[in-house]
């Protein structure tokens, strides 16, 4: 599903089914009201914001959203990311579900403060 020639978000958006698209652009848009200095890249062949280093990233899979808001955004969530896949620096979020947006909007303010230090 992962093609290699895609050199900015919108472009890789474009190449997920619909469903997917609709989840990675509200996560997109959270993300940026969050961190409204950050900045998109792709780093890692996935969607990524920026600010004073690698903020969050976000990537779509067949049956998952994940969010890579680094292991400390996972471990100061921990308690909320319980009924969530998650691994060090990695939130799993099920392609079936509605997504946490508003968890990962703190999440975000959570990164993007820990940025400024």
């Amino acid at each position: 599903m992962r093609a290699q020639n895609y050199t900015t978000i919108d472009e890789y958006i474009a190449m997920f089914p619909k469903d997917a698209q609709d989840k990675l652009a509200a996560i997109r848009r959270v993300v940026k009201e969050a961190a409204p200095e950050a900045t998109e890249k792709i780093s890692y062949q996935i969607p990524t914001f920026y600010q004073n280093g690698n903020l969050v990233h976000f990537a779509a899979f067949k049956d998952h959203i994940s969010f890579f808001p680094t292991s400390s955004g996972v471990t100061a969530f921990q308690k909320e990311l319980k009924k969530y896949k998650t691994a060090r620096g990695t939130i799993q979020f099920p392609m079936g579900e509605p997504l946490p947006l508003d968890l990962i909007r703190r999440i975000t303010s959570f990164r993007v403060q820990e940025s400024k230090k």
